[in-house]
């Protein structure tokens, strides 16, 4: 094997398989570690999520309330019309009605995605400087989305699901509802109460040496090879250890394995784990139930943070209707299933990656393994 995954799962509260596969570096040959920490990219917009609901219960704001209430540089907002390809000029509408909370929550913002969202928002956005959060340079959450508020949208609010920096934004409502930068939050409101000892923005010297090797697939070959800074233009995976300051509430964290099978775990536990409550009972359930109504989102539907299978979406695979799941760009996946009481991780470090079954492969494993 090239390169090295690490696989988990947790029933009923305890670990029942928990194995790394292959090596971190191929040119060392060196095995991967359990405790690897790993670049989990878009598995932070659901500890982002989390934060905004905490602060929710504590009455700080209404899930519809629009967000120029806190960013004002999202007052008025304006739906893309026209567009130049050959400068980037565009104009505008206005948009039918303010942007939410609840509609960043969602992606239902009519916010699109820097570098990876559609051809003509990618042009505007990298015009005015905005990333998708693999800073390779210093920057502020609170400079670049109060710039994100003065750009156009590519739909009005509520229309559609349009992945995006919907949770960038939400984390920069952290911020400014709780006086606190966002690393500062979700280190003394998430990670220390529960436990989870090695997930970070900035990840410290002491801890670098797990922080896994980043592969890529070799044009020609297709086989993997390590990362080279050309392969994804504008964007480091050095993220982690450049000391960019850039809190990226969608895509910042590095983590561990067990580290986010602890946060589902609370999940799955209503809100609490090892005596320590996060969310309420009804919070979870808010946040695991369909928020998008009869906007299409394949087989399933979405929360506020995950994907949420439905009845629909059961059918593919086996996972329970209400299970909640997502992953992130550089091939690591979750799913949680509140019914049989089962969390499953598999984390990889590779983009791009065309063996992306293999998570779906993962999870028939461990549903067929129940007795």
């Amino acid at each position: 094997m090239d390169k090295g995954a690490v696989g988990l799962v947790v029933r009923n509260g305890k670990i029942v398989y928990y194995k790394s596969f292959g090596v971190d570096d191929a040119n060392k040959n060196t095995a991967l570690q359990k405790d690897a920490i790993f670049r989990i990219a878009s598995q932070t917009k659901a500890i982002t999520s989390t934060a905004v609901m905490i602060l929710f219960e504590e009455g700080k704001f209404l899930l519809d309330d629009p967000i120029s209430k806190y960013i004002p540089s999202f007052a008025k907002p304006n739906v893309l019309s026209t567009f130049n390809e050959k400068d980037s000029s565009y104009t505008t509408v206005p948009a039918k009605r303010e942007i939410t909370i609840r509609d960043l929550l969602t992606h239902t913002s009519g916010i699109d995605y820097a570098q990876i969202g559609s051809p003509k928002m990618k042009a505007i956005y990298a015009k005015a400087g905005i990333q998708a959060g693999f800073s390779d340079h210093k920057q502020l959450l609170a400079d670049a989305i109060n710039k994100l508020g003065t750009l156009p949208l590519v739909q009005n609010p509520g229309e559609r699901f349009t992945y995006s920096l919907s949770i960038d934004v939400l984390g920069r409502l952290v911020e400014v509802v709780s006086g606190l930068s966002l690393d500062v939050f979700l280190r003394q409101r998430i990670f220390k109460p529960l436990g989870m000892e090695d997930t970070y923005f900035n990840l410290p010297v002491n801890k670098q040496s797990r922080l896994v090797q980043v592969y890529t697939e070799d044009k020609e070959t297709s086989k993997p090879v390590l990362w080279k800074d050309d392969t994804f233009p504008g964007s480091t995976i050095n993220y982690p250890i450049n000391n960019n300051g850039y809190y990226a509430g969608g895509a910042g964290l590095v983590s561990t394995i067990k580290d986010y099978a602890i946060f589902l775990q609370m999940y799955l536990n209503g809100g609490e784990y090892n005596g320590h409550r996060i969310l309420s009972r009804h919070t979870v359930e808010i946040v695991t139930k369909n928020q998008i109504g009869e906007i299409p989102f394949g087989d399933d539907k979405f929360g506020l943070g995950f994907q949420i299978t439905t009845e629909k979406g059961n059918a593919k695979l086996g996972l329970s209707e209400g299970s909640f799941s997502w992953g992130g760009f550089f091939a690591t996946s979750y799913w949680a299933d509140p019914k049989e009481k089962i969390s499953g991780l598999l984390f990889l470090q590779q983009w791009p990656f065309k063996h992306s079954e293999l998570s779906d492969k993962f999870k028939v494993l461990v549903y067929q393994a129940l007795q």
